[in-house]
């Protein structure tokens, strides 16, 4: 059976929950219960499983923190035994204004502590989904900036992107990261394109 791991990069605890830097939890979450399947706390992080038209999904939310997180990826990719090119990992990203988000099939890790560990225990050759999350802070303020929670404002405008980010898991799935992008990059920018 053909496996996938999807990895929502955030960081574990109530406190964290509605934060920025958690945006990857929250499309996971999103993804989880349009699955009808739930996150059991196992090693390195919350795991859930469902399958897809006979590929079986591993859902991982790591419980390492975000500057560990390559230690959870690194674990289940091997103790599943998955293939890096059937990896998927969401992260916030603060280069992306609120409501958009873009998908890559590899690439550095613009300076994210998550994927930055990924990169540093994996490489950098695997499929990632950046959550614009904004830069609306002053230098030196970043920390207080992730770590703060959305306003309403910017909640409407994540709320599709999630939606978005449910639908990319599935066809990442079932159609690969090629297909994916082509159908689902135009739809992050954000201007308003629905084609």
């Amino acid at each position: 059976m053909d496996k996938f791991l999807i990895v929502g990069l955030g960081n574990p605890g109530v406190e964290y929950a509605h934060t920025r830097h958690n945006a990857g939890y929250m499309v996971l979450d999103a993804f989880a219960q349009a699955s009808n399947t739930f996150f059991e706390d196992r090693r390195y992080g919350y795991v859930a499983e469902t399958s897809i038209k006979g590929r079986k999904v591993f859902l991982l939310k790591p419980t390492t923190f975000m500057n560990l997180s390559g230690n959870a990826v690194r674990y289940w990719l091997n103790k599943e035994n998955i293939d890096q090119s059937r990896l998927l990992v969401v992260s916030d990203e603060i280069a992306l204004p609120t409501g958009q988000f873009r998908l890559k099939s590899k690439g550095s890790n613009g300076g994210h502590n998550g994927l930055g560990h990924i990169q540093q225990l994996i490489g950098q050759d695997y499929p990632r989904l950046r959550i614009g999350i904004g830069k609306e802070f002053h230098p030196g303020e970043q920390v207080g900036w992730v770590l703060g929670e959305f306003s309403d404002e910017q909640k409407s405008l994540l709320q599709p992107v999630i939606d978005y980010g449910v639908e990319i898991i599935r066809s990442f799935v079932l159609s690969g990261i090629d297909i994916t992008m082509n159908a689902y990059n135009k739809k992050g920018r954000g201007d308003g394109s629905k084609n």
